[in-house]
């Protein structure tokens, strides 16, 4: 038997930035360094962030990618943490292109590399358009035990590598991950690691990065597993943390090197021999699941919040309208950045009840928002006077005033825009292209509205002053572009078309598979005409973070040019 304290650095990178994600690996690696680690693991491509999308292709960031971990090593040295083997994930490049790649770095120097093998080309992943994959595997000796290396998709893919270390014999896996965030993830990782350890008759480090980055979140839940499937630990969702955890495992699992199926094996060592019995660290605890809704809002916070940060932002600006999206984007946005940063703007129109205003007024006074009223009437007179504006041209040019107003303020101030449709109108047009759909981060993009109104109840009773006011969750919504509006003059009940739009898009079921399912078929053309037409509109709204399996953008990516309907 062998013991090794391992310390899992489940840490949010930053794209691009290579000075300061060098400054976090060496800040975690002293942090696990002082916990008495003689491991520590990062997430995948930690080093430059991810995804880094073309700056792949990018020779200069390979170059400084390479330097930077160079240059890591050698501080880390400085710093007395040379003999913690740091296993840390990068950007490569050698003479078969761009590698996603995972070094160990140890005694100053990089003592391995090993690229990744398997490339996921489906969803958000495109990594067949940048990266080479790998065939070789180092397994490094470290205080007695064999510890092989993997990446990622390494793991969600069968066969490859996680095989060919099971046969070649090793005592322990590591695998830095950036494994993006949607609904009910977590239920899949935990059998999926606890497989690919039986498979590799051997423990599993499973590290994964933790924040967001454009349109994607990462949400952590790091873990270890041992080789029987048995969960060891597992680290909070949404959160950095550090999780130590001593291991003591039977050593001498090699058997081979060189060729192992389609890879080349290459066994260095970093120490020869087991350390001394020493007493184990407490066991550290499981972090509990979050149930569902919390995991929902948890995931569009972070997501916020770096989108805000990591561009430059402080503070935001919306539109408060009184109804559900306005409200629930505004409570999201104070979670994230605090009441302080977020600036609410009520922009009445002729059209604006009563009501309206003052759900407005609540909602910001209950959070504590900064609130200003801008009214419009007069600039949209002179727009519709000017122009002979009326019917949907009249209306639309109420939602773009108030896009301007908001830009306004934005250049004023240097607010970020949010806008606040949601996945369902998204889906089906309803928003106006320049007008509400206006802004440089949109929170709620991909949530269904059925799902807003579930998170705006939740979120209401969670402790203290409710913080939307109740008549905004419970009253017909309504865009007030015309007297007596409601949105159901022009959508089916959403409860109705959030189900038929997640069949056709979440599920991609065609025409005929929609009417199997017992809708009606005027309903289904009504709604796919709805959604085919509005691609353009789609292509030109800001980017919001991804909750769902399927969300518009690149998960989802259909022509604006397009004859195809289903059902004709």
């Amino acid at each position: 038997m062998a013991q090794l304290r391992i310390a899992l650095a489940q840490v949010n990178a930053t794209v691009g930035d290579l000075d300061g994600n060098a400054a976090l690996i060496d800040a975690w690696t002293r942090r696990a360094h002082d916990a008495g680690a003689h491991l520590v693991v990062f997430p995948e491509m930690v080093l430059t962030g991810y995804p880094v999308e073309d700056l792949a292709l990018r020779e200069s960031f390979a170059v400084g990618s390479k330097q930077a971990l160079t240059t890591l090593a050698a501080q880390l040295d400085e710093a007395g943490c040379g003999d913690v083997a740091s296993v840390v994930s990068y950007l490569d490049r050698d003479e078969a292109g761009p590698r996603d790649a995972v070094a160990v770095l140890h005694g100053g120097r990089v003592v391995a590399t090993q690229f990744k093998h398997h490339l996921p080309n489906y969803g958000v992943f495109d990594e067949r358009r940048y990266f080479t994959p790998g065939q070789t595997l180092d397994i490094l000796r470290v205080h007695g035990l064999e510890v092989g290396m993997v990446i990622c998709e390494d793991i969600w893919q069968e066969g490859g590598p996680i095989a060919a270390l099971g046969e070649a014999g090793v005592d322990l896996i590591v695998a830095p991950n950036a494994s993006p965030y949607e609904r009910e993830k977590d239920d899949v990782r935990l059998p999926l690691v606890a497989r690919r350890a039986d498979e590799a008759t051997a423990p599993l480090v499973y590290v994964n990065l933790v924040g967001g980055q454009d349109d994607l979140v990462f949400d952590g839940d790091s873990m270890v597993v041992a080789a029987d499937g048995t969960l060891q630990t597992r680290a909070p969702r949404f959160v950095e943390h550090l999780t130590v955890l001593d291991l003591d495992l039977p050593a001498g699992a090699a058997r081979t090197e060189g060729t192992v199926g389609e890879f080349t094996v290459t066994r260095r060592t970093l120490h020869a021999d087991p350390l001394p019995r020493y007493e184990p660290l407490p066991t550290p605890e499981k972090a509990a699941p979050l149930p569902e809704l919390a995991e929902v809002w948890a995931a569009l916070v972070l997501g916020l919040r770096d989108y805000a940060h990591k561009n430059g932002f402080r503070s935001v600006v919306l539109g408060l309208s009184g109804g559900i999206d306005s409200a629930v984007c505004a409570v999201l946005a104070v979670d994230a950045l605090g009441a302080e940063n977020v600036h609410g703007v009520s922009m009445p129109s002729a059209y604006s009840s009563t009501h309206s205003r003052s759900d407005a007024q609540e909602l910001a006074e209950r959070t504590g928002l900064p609130y200003q009223v801008q009214p419009i009437a007069d600039m949209v007179a002179t727009f519709t006077a000017q122009l002979g504006l009326t019917g949907v041209a009249e209306e639309n040019v109420q939602a773009r005033c108030r896009g301007v107003t908001l830009m306004g303020l934005s250049n004023q101030h240097g607010h970020l825009v949010l806008a606040t449709g949601n996945k369902t109108e998204l889906a089906v047009g309803y928003s106006t292209i320049y007008g509400d759909a206006v802004g440089g981060f949109a929170p709620i993009k991909d949530v269904p509205k059925t799902l807003v109104w579930e998170l705006a109840r939740w979120r209401n009773e969670q402790g203290g002053k409710p913080p939307i006011p109740a008549n905004s969750i419970s009253k017909p919504p309504s865009a007030e572009l015309r007297p007596g509006q409601v949105d159901t003059d022009s959508l089916p009940d959403y409860e109705l078309l959030d189900r038929v739009l997640d069949d056709y898009v979440e599920g991609d079921r065609g025409y005929a598979d929609l009417l199997s399912a017992g809708f009606a078929p005027k309903l289904v053309d009504r709604v796919l005409r709805m959604v085919d037409a509005a691609e353009y509109k789609r292509r030109q709204y800001p980017p919001g973070t991804k909750i769902t399996f399927r969300a518009f953008g690149r998960d989802r990516r259909l022509p604006i040019t397009n004859a195809w309907r289903e059902g004709k």
